[in-house]
């Protein structure tokens, strides 16, 4: 079998595994919801009041998105590689030709439809239910570059977690340790200049997400009394971003277990 076959029957492997769990399902895409209905429609934004969510309404959509792409690919990958390992699949694959690359690359691609989908949905509820919009620019189509990189990188980071961590439960709570302080310290929802300026924020690959997705969508404020939070340069941002992808999933792809 040629390397796109394997990576066609591996991806579509990938997808119908990913449909069978439906609770997996139901959660990757009522869980953005959730988040959308309890920040955008019941707490809402308060602009010029001082403290958090003080920003308009558009400033936030990087953060929900930030959200979907982070979450959703670090434990599910991580899951699975955990599963693997614990149903020693991986020791039946090293009798295969699939690469651990070629099946890192499947999942990434699975997961980039799930969330891409989850990403719609998320938007389209973020529109309806609350008064954010997007810049009128041909930017904004670099939301589907840093969704896809995005999504790539967390996949790779999931996947370290799943061979480094023991156990399906380790590989939850590792992910959950990283993913819930990464929301706020990367300026998802928390503007930079609420947080201490010793914080190195750059060091957090979301920040990049984060920046570069508000620089396309968000529109500047006519309200000159609102002071939103500065968005940052696309193009250098997708290009940092790519950068941690690629390593990661370098990094992610060779520590793989040939066997378990």
């Amino acid at each position: 079998m040629s390397r796109a076959g394997r990576l066609l029957a591996t991806t579509r492997a990938g997808w119908h595994s990913f449909l069978r769990r439906r609770t997996a399902v139901f959660f990757t895409f009522f869980f953005p919801a959730i988040i959308v209905l309890i920040f955008g429609v019941l707490v809402q934004t308060q602009p010029a009041s001082g403290g958090l969510f003080t920003e308009p309404a558009g400033w936030y959509i990087a953060g929900y998105l930030a959200v979907v792409v982070l979450f959703t690919p670090l434990s599910r990958v991580g899951s699975e590689v955990a599963r693997h390992r614990s149903g020693s699949q991986f020791e039946k694959l090293a009798t295969t030709p699939l690469r651990r690359w070629e099946w890192l690359l499947a999942q990434t691609i699975v997961n980039t439809i799930v969330i891409g989908i989850a990403a719609i949905l998320l938007l389209g509820l973020l529109f309806t239910a609350t008064d954010a919009s997007v810049k009128g620019s041909a930017d904004v189509v670099l939301v589907v570059p840093f969704v896809g990189v995005g999504v790539g990188l967390f996949c790779a980071i999931g996947a370290l977690l799943g061979s480094l961590v023991d156990s399906q439960d380790g590989v939850i709570a590792a992910s959950n340790g990283i993913a819930i302080p990464l929301v706020f310290l990367s300026e998802a929802f928390v503007p930079r200049e609420l947080l201490p300026a010793w914080l190195p924020l750059e060091l957090s690959p979301l920040t990049y997400f984060t920046r570069g997705v508000r620089a396309v969508t968000y529109p500047e404020p006519a309200d000159s009394a609102i002071t939103a939070a500065p968005v940052g340069t696309p193009l250098l941002d997708l290009l940092v971003l790519t950068g941690f992808a690629v390593v990661a999933f370098v990094l992610a792809a060779y520590l793989l277990p040939r066997t378990d």
